[in-house]
């Protein structure tokens, strides 16, 4: 198929579907039904792309589909009439060839709906998005067939009205619909994806992306997580194209009507959501295995690389038992594949039995494959297969209930990765990496509970966020802590088994994880998701004799300082406590459910340190009294401390200071009390928080004042490592190496600066190829301090790239340049042909970040080519990542008014709450410079004059 996208006179390519529908239960949302079909299949027989991607979808058949409609609902909101649940049906979608003329699969199939109204009716609602219906009619079993004769389309809705002359009268019929649909490149929906062959031809696949509501965009549909359907998938293809779906291929025969293309049928899927059909048509290798269960595991990759497979294979081998013994119920199907594509907007997506990756979340090579991307693979692998059971066997009934989907996967994809990588320390990166995001988001006024209504598609996109991904995930990590493993694993099997092939809410998970737990756990947990924020629990204690009482009391946690509002929100908090005689273990647990507490541990002495939130499992943070903090501090100098201690410490400080309950350089004087810290993941919240600090302070004229703390601070460590790997050590050292060298290097450290030059020289000339380990830091030291020959080396280096791992590490770091020219160059490039869609936002976020003047041109750049960025991430959530990339570090308060007076007159609907968070945070950045700006110059000339001995 592929290699007939690229000019009009290639042939077309007709797909076939075949869907089977079933429908489960559905919160009553609407009351009174109209009309029930049952009985669906869709043909989709065949799309006809024109020179403009335009695309036809002529016709497509659709055969035991249940439906029901109400009056109330036409007139208000975008769901869809409320569906009832009369049983199991089979719903086809057949794409076979016609003609051959078009750059692009051509799939043409008339829709029949063989159906039954329940009710007198003259109206259909469906599903549609950027198609347009040609005919559609209704024919009633025995009976003669009853045109439409209107299309009413709700454009902003996404849904059609078809509309009858006289009433469809109850019984048995068959709804048939010719329509034309768009084969996009908007990666949603169905859409083209652009590759190059190892011999340099550009060509397309045909993929889909329906995940949240873009089914409707393939065909017109009942787009909704609980209208749920089986789908007998066949395809027809050019014989030398690989053709996949959610199932087996269970025939593959030679089509009458053409020698050159092969018809290819898939097995029936199981009951599922329309956003999880998936086909792929393209060019593909492959590596496979079983699982010990006996699954057949694939990952797909691009011509010539199927070698880069093998990591995720291995992965994907292990996490499929793992994930079956945890929830003690069996991946439920015969296979599982995982594919490559090139151009693909998240980071991958769940579709039942083909799950869909960047290139980057899934390829790895042996040589040119740092060892975060290895992890991140992992990771992303662990995420995906955890939804083929959460998400896939059991449905959230609304995405209301996305956060049950994505938090949860998000969860346990570091349950997985720990089983099968411990060396990873995967648990205490999980504090850094989704603990505290989630709650520097989630401190702002416009953050959003957990659980958040939702209502047009927008919404839906609006919401695929660090709440419920990081949060959720939090909530979660510290729900299994409360319950504990066992019983969380019991009430798992129960919810999976109860709600199997059906849709859920959240409430009916804590059903279940209270039924095996016996504990109170919907009263608490609905404190976490159905309001926004978390507390801040501060601690003061009292030695009373051989005893310690702490005070405790909580309050909401501002990013804008102490929370000054009346009727305070509470949680019921899960609080661990640990002493200094076993820092790794709690020697007492309880669960705050008031605003104050008064606690009393029992044989502690006076010289013993007393610290919450064992593990930073709690998702909170704590405010010591001043004797309780300054106690703690020499816990983290000796090592005392758990790491996750350490880092949660640190963190909780950074961010009091910040919300400007406590001084920024009380934060300062403890960073430097991490002299001797070894540990990567607690460097890495360090270097995130230093950065934060340095974008603020790039708006002063001491940045270089800060620059030489960054330096002081990890200047120890960086001679400890060295540049090149020592016997014996592994994973975190590989990454706390690159985190290190890349801060020293970008700081300007001048030995870093000058060893990094000779090494990059010698890479470009081929003397000695840096490790993949290197090369980001590398590169990020030598743009930063180089020039316009330095960037031209990057950008060959670039274009000569042959994975998609070494041009997005590339990418990600030619914003460091400082030069203006050189900056209007690098936004330039991320707009060409050179840089793939999805990855025009890292290179323009990259600019945003790497310096101030940087920050300026990429919001100018932003606003000058706002058409093209709008139409290319429109109703996607990159459109919000570019956003926030680009504007969230100013910190003066105009460019607040300013940034949201653009977006007034240049409307993103599904990116509106980013751009609220945005101006919050530029609110914050400028309030914040206002009140530490000048005792942290203060403090850091103090250091320069007298140095501190460490």
């Amino acid at each position: 198929m592929a290699d007939h996208l690229e000019s009009s006179d290639g042939p077309t390519l007709e797909l076939s579907l075949q869907r089977t529908r079933h429908t489960t239960g559905m919160s009553d949302r609407q009351g009174g039904s109209l009309l029930l079909m049952e009985a669906g299949v869709f043909v989709l027989q065949r799309w006809v792309q024109n020179s403009n991607t335009a695309l036809s979808l002529c016709s497509a058949l659709m055969e035991r589909a249940f439906f029901s409609a109400s009056a109330d609902v036409l007139q208000r909101g975008i769901l869809l009439p409320s569906f009832e649940l009369p049983g199991y049906s089979s719903n086809q979608i057949f794409l076979s060839p016609s003609c051959y003329r078009a750059l692009t699969p051509a799939i043409m199939c008339p829709p029949c709906f063989d159906s039954q109204v329940r009710q007198a009716t003259n109206q259909i609602v469906m599903n549609c998005a950027d198609i347009d219906i040609i005919t559609a009619s209704y024919v009633p079993e025995g009976d003669e067939e009853i045109h439409a004769t209107g299309f009413n389309y709700q454009n902003e809705d996404e849904k059609v009205t078809l509309s009858f002359p006289s009433t469809l009268q109850p019984g048995t019929g068959t709804l048939k619909i010719d329509f034309v649909g768009e084969l996009n490149d908007k990666m949603k929906g169905f859409y083209r994806s652009k590759y190059t062959t190892p011999s340099g031809e550009v060509r397309y696949a045909a993929v889909t992306q329906f995940e949240a509501t873009d089914a409707r965009r393939a065909f017109p549909c009942w787009d909704e997580p609980a209208i749920k359907a089986t789908f007998d998938i066949s395809l027809v293809v050019p014989k030398d194209r690989v053709a996949l779906s959610n199932m087996n291929v269970i025939d593959r025969k030679p089509y009458p009507d053409d020698e050159n293309v092969v018809e290819v049928k898939f097995a029936r899927t199981p009951v599922m959501s329309t956003y999880l059909v998936a086909f792929v048509v393209g060019e593909y290798d492959f590596v496979e295995t079983r699982s010990k269960d006996g699954v057949c595991v694939r990952v797909y990759t691009p011509v010539g690389k199927a070698e880069q497979g093998k990591f995720a294979l291995e992965v994907a081998a292990k996490t499929l038992p793992f994930y079956k013994d945890y929830f003690n119920v069996p991946y439920p199907l015969p296979k599982i594949d995982l594919i490559a594509i090139a151009d693909f907007a998240a980071g991958a997506m769940e579709n039942w039995g083909l799950v869909t990756y960047r290139e980057t979340a899934l390829l790895i090579d042996s040589k040119n494959s740092c060892s975060s991307s290895r992890q991140w693979v992992a990771l992303v692998v662990g995420h995906e297969l955890a939804h083929q059971w959460f998400g896939n066997l059991v449905t959230m009934e609304w995405w209301t209930h996305l956060w049950l989907n994505e938090g949860f996967a998000s969860w346990i994809e570091y349950l997985c990765v720990d089983h099968c990588f411990p060396e990873y320390d995967i648990w205490t990166q999980f504090v850094s990496a989704d603990y505290t995001r989630a709650q520097e988001l989630d401190a702002l006024d416009n953050s959003h509970p957990i659980e958040v209504s939702v209502g047009h598609p927008s919404e839906v996109d609006e919401i695929f966020d660090a709440i419920s991904y990081s949060k959720g995930a939090s909530v979660i990590r510290m729900l299994h802590d409360y319950i504990g493993d066992t019983d969380f694993k019991k009430g798992m099997n129960m919810y999976l088994t109860k709600f199997q092939q059906k849709n859920a809410a959240t409430e009916d998970l804590w059903e279940c994880l209270e039924g095996a737990s016996g504990k109170p756990i919907a009263a608490v947990m609905n404190t976490w998701t159905k309001q926004m924020g978390f507390p801040l629990i501060y601690v003061e204690a009292e030695q009373v004799e051989n005893d310690r009482l702490l005070k405790l009391s909580q309050r909401k946690f501002c990013a804008s300082g102490p929370y000054v509002g009346e009727d305070c929100p509470q949680w019921m908090v899960p609080i661990t406590i640990s002493t200094s005689e076993d820092p790794n273990h709690a020697k007492l647990k309880i669960l705050m459910d008031k605003p104050e507490m008064n606690v009393v541990l029992k044989n502690v002495k006076p010289d013993q340190w007393v610290k919450l939130n064992l593990g930073t499992v709690g998702f909170y943070r704590t405010q010591y009294s001043s004797a309780m903090l300054e106690s703690l501090l020499p816990g983290i100098r000796d090592l005392s401390l758990p790491p996750v201690d350490r880092l949660g410490l640190q963190n909780d400080l950074f961010s009091l200071a910040r919300a400007g309950i406590i001084s920024t350089v009380e934060v300062l004087k403890v960073m430097e009390a991490f002299v001797n810290e070894p540990n990567y993941t607690v460097w890495s919240d360090l270097s995130c928080n230093l950065g934060i600090l340095s974008t603020l302070l790039s708006h002063t004229d001491f940045y270089e004042e800060i620059q030489e703390f960054v330096k002081d601070v990890f200047s120890p460590i960086g001679e400890r490592l060295g540049w090149d790997p020592k016997p014996g050590e592994g994973h975190l050292d590989a990454l706390l190496r690159g985190l290190v060298l890349g801060k020293l290097g970008k700081a300007g450290h001048k030995a870093t600066l000058e060893e990094a030059r000779r090494r990059f020289k010698d890479h470009v000339e081929g003397k000695q190829i840096l490790s993949a380990d290197l090369r980001s830091p590398v590169y990020l030291t030598v743009l930063k301090h180089g020039d316009g020959t330095t960037l031209d080396i990057m950008i060959k280096l670039h274009k000569q790239a042959d994975m998609q791992e070494e041009k997005n590490r590339i990418e990600r770091v030619l914003g460091a340049t400082l030069s203006p020219e050189l900056i209007q160059k690098v936004l330039t490039f991320a707009l060409s042909e050179e840089v793939r869609p999805q990855d025009t936002v890292s290179v323009i976020g990259g600019v945003a970040g790497g310096s101030k003047h940087g920050r300026k041109a990429a919001w100018k750049f932003i606003k000058d080519n706002w058409e093209e960025l709008y139409n290319r991430y429109q109703g996607g959530f990159l459109i919000s990542r570019l956003i926030k990339l680009s504007v969230e570090g100013f910190a003066v308060d105009k460019m607040a008014g300013e940034v949201k007076a653009f977006f007034e007159s240049h409307p993103a609907p599904s990116a509106e709450r980013t751009i609220q968070q945005c101006c919050e945070n530029i609110l914050l950045n400028a309030a914040w410079l206002k009140r530490d700006a000048e005792s942290i110059h203060q403090y850091l000339l103090q250091r320069k004059a007298s140095p501190p001995t460490v």
